[in-house]
């Protein structure tokens, strides 16, 4: 019996190698919804013992980079005015630290990867192969579009590990505290910086 063929298959609209690169972003979009898949909704403000960021955070974060860095560092462009609204949280506090996004419900956090991506798709049928190779000054380096790229599969697919890890301890504990005895003791902490916002970040602790 023979296997099925696996092969990159650029997206149609696109110049060959954008065509090539916007499948391989879809396809590291697939894998990090497939990771949500089952997700508890309760679940995903946690910020387990031994990580930063919660699983809601986490997915904020990935799609405000996408966003950022498209305008920024691939168009060179000012944010057009629905990333102000898609986006009304700062994703980065004064420490360098990601702001806790919390109060929100899986499909939420879908619905603004999808809208992030829809815009990225249009926008980047705005240019050609020829300009993935042109470098340009972000910041103190020379950065060229088919780098970043690369880089925002990368920074998906890493974070993507994060929300796995997170899920594994989440479904551990859970099993845990149904064997012995449930959680106890919820904190909620005010996070500096962002008291506006109204966001807490709360830590379940067992034992």
């Amino acid at each position: 019996m023979a296997g099925r063929t696996i092969a990159v298959s650029p997206l149609p609209g696109y110049s060959d190698r954008i065509g090539a690169a916007m499948w391989r972003m879809e396809d590291t979009r697939r894998r990090t919804l497939v990771t949500l898949e089952g997700l508890d909704p309760g679940h995903l403000d946690v910020v387990p013992d031994g990580f930063e960021n919660s699983i809601g955070t986490l997915l904020y974060h990935i799609a405000a980079v996408e966003t950022d860095w498209l305008y920024t560092n691939i168009l060179g462009e000012d944010f057009p005015d629905w990333v102000g609204e898609l986006f009304p949280h700062d994703g980065q506090g004064h420490d360098g630290r990601l702001t806790h996004i919390g109060g929100l419900i899986p499909e939420e956090h879908v619905a603004r990867l999808a809208t992030a991506r829809e815009h990225f798709l249009v926008e980047m049928r705005r240019v050609d192969d020829e300009y993935l190779d042109r470098v340009r000054p972000v910041g103190d380096h020379m950065v060229s579009p088919g780098w970043v790229l690369h880089h925002l599969r990368e920074h998906e697919a890493e974070h993507r590990g994060q929300i796995q890890s997170i899920r594994t301890v989440l479904k551990k504990r859970r099993v845990s505290a149904d064997r012995d005895t449930p959680c106890r003791d919820l904190q909620r902490d005010d996070l500096s910086g962002i008291a506006e916002s109204g966001s807490h970040r709360i830590h379940h602790r067992c034992g």
